[in-house]
């Protein structure tokens, strides 16, 4: 008897339904076809052990199994569920003809429970897409994929709960999520604020200009002056999530596993921090079955590079195309995958390495020319990418002590999603452009043109710090960043000049001994 069970193949950050055929006929063997990995082909025992403990048993014949299209590779254990109900019904040991209205994923433990899977949010967008009428998985699962609407979502503990389904002696209790109102319950919720810092304001209207024109940051202090402190708190002045960007945040996460039983939607911007023994296939994302990086998992949120120039200069240059096209592409043999990568790079650095060149208080004792060659460790072309150089100064003592309850993360939000929405409304009719970091040329010499003062002081910053001809575009991108901050659709003078003091590593002499 021939029995079709239906499961997906996740590809990139997108599903495929796969057909799993299930033929037992005279014989005793038992096959696997359709490009099946080894984890797939292990199964059988699996299975075995879970139906013996549920009373019932692999089928005394020949049983043939085809997992379709055949060109496509079948990766992991989550098919045991499928293949399970599937021979129980070509061996007729169940009787039901609903088996072709599910899609039905889970990995068999042997004793008949279910193991939590990967990517279960684009299998259940997929499952909708194709007009199927619920999804079977793990409970563990249940929730994330409950975020999809219109598709009845049944989470199980076992085997035994879905053979009794089909046969029609119990029910399962469908998960429901009221997704919209549990996303814009937690949006606005973080646990973090900009009020904690003391100090630094400089840093923090640098950081609140980045927030609302999406660039790109670092930042050079000596340690202890707050770097990694600031930057955890970016997150939290960035605008809120809307829901697409909720739910494509969210797709990537769950092709990595990384979202939890009690999670349906993500509600916060992600924030990444790896650290800087990364290798570059970790942090772009590939391997031999592909999976995203830590600039894909950092999508739409905020990617953290903590003490920059240590990381391997391979893994730096992967970025760069990454960080210009907002996507990565990972090419294979047989197959590409394709993964989105809009993150703000911000990262920190010290400006040498004992980390006291330029501290006001304690003296740097590195050998005449090592700042420079500290500093060299970061390519010319990934600085390039960078807007906003910043340096950091430690707080003195009396600042901690004394100073006043400082602006919050919501007073500062308001403000970035005012800006944002300035640009939204510029950028309405040009493709791939959402804020002023990603300006092209052409866009920005028709949105950021300096008025004859601002082109006065342009030059003469040019001329008299040796700016490099790079920073001329990004301190035009920064000045219309500031303009929107103040409703100002025209750049003026004083735009023109804060912009150009967040040049710092472009100043000629600067880290020279």
């Amino acid at each position: 008897m021939l029995v079709k069970t239906f499961g997906s193949s996740v590809h990139g950050i997108d599903a495929i339904t796969i057909t799993i055929e299930v033929t037992a006929t005279q014989g005793i063997k038992f096959h696997i076809v359709g490009l099946p990995d080894n984890a797939v082909r292990e199964s059988q025992q699996r299975i075995e052990s879970a139906l013996r403990e549920t009373g019932y048993k692999l089928p005394g014949k020949k049983v043939i199994i085809n997992m379709a299209p055949a060109d496509i590779r079948k990766e992991g254990s989550a098919y045991d569920l499928p293949i399970a109900m599937g021979i129980l019904a070509a061996s007729e040991q169940i009787k039901t003809d609903k088996l072709e209205r599910f899609i039905i994923m889970g990995e068999l433990s042997l004793d008949g429970g279910l193991q939590p899977i990967k990517g279960v949010l684009p299998i259940a967008i997929k499952a909708r897409e194709e007009g199927f009428e619920g999804f079977i998985l793990p409970k563990q699962n249940a929730r994330e994929a409950a975020v999809v609407d219109k598709l009845k979502i049944y989470g199980i503990e076992s085997i035994r709960e879905v053979i009794d389904f089909f046969e029609e002696r119990g029910q399962l209790e469908e998960t429901v999520v009221d997704t919209r109102k549990e996303f814009f319950e937690n949006v606005m919720h973080a646990d973090i604020d900009f009020s904690d810092v003391k100090g630094q304001e400089n840093v923090k209207r640098a950081l609140e200009v980045a927030a609302a024109g999406g660039h790109n940051i670092i930042m050079i202090g000596p340690p202890g002056s707050g770097k990694t402190m600031l930057a955890k708190r970016i997150p939290t002045i960035l605008p809120p999530f809307t829901l697409h960007e909720a739910l494509e945040t969210t797709k990537i996460h769950s092709v990595a596993g990384q979202i939890d039983g009690d999670t349906s939607l993500m509600t916060q911007r992600p924030f990444r921090s790896p650290h800087h023994t990364i290798s570059d296939v970790a942090l772009v994302g590939g391997g031999t079955y592909p999976q995203p990086g830590e600039i894909s998992l950092a999508h739409n949120g905020v990617l953290f590079l903590d003490e920059l120039p240590e990381f391997k200069r391979a893994v730096l240059e992967v970025m760069r195309q990454p960080l210009e096209d907002r996507r990565i592409t990972i090419s294979r043999a047989k197959f590409s995958v394709e993964y989105p990568a809009s993150v703000m790079l911000v990262s920190s650095m010290n400006p040498c390495p004992c980390g006291y060149y330029n501290h006001p208080t304690r003296d740097c004792v590195c050998a005449p020319g090592m700042v420079t060659k500290y500093l060299n460790r970061i390519s010319g072309p990934l600085l390039d990418r960078i807007d906003i150089h910043l340096e950091v100064i430690p707080v003195p003592f009396d600042k901690l002590q004394n100073q006043p309850a400082a602006e919050n993360s919501a007073e500062i939000r308001q403000r970035v999603i005012r800006a944002r929405q300035i640009q939204d409304a510029r950028f309405a009719d040009v493709d791939n452009v959402y804020c002023n970091a990603q300006m092209s040329s052409k866009l920005l010499r028709k949105y950021s043109k300096p008025d004859e003062a601002g082109a006065q002081i342009l030059k003469t910053a040019m001329e008299k710090l040796g700016l490099s001809a790079r920073a001329y575009d990004r301190i035009l991108k920064v000045a219309r960043t500031i303009a929107d901050l103040e409703d100002q659709e025209n750049l003026q003078a004083h735009h023109l000049a804060e912009a150009i003091q967040y040049r710092s590593l472009d100043r000629e002499g600067w880290g020279e001994q």
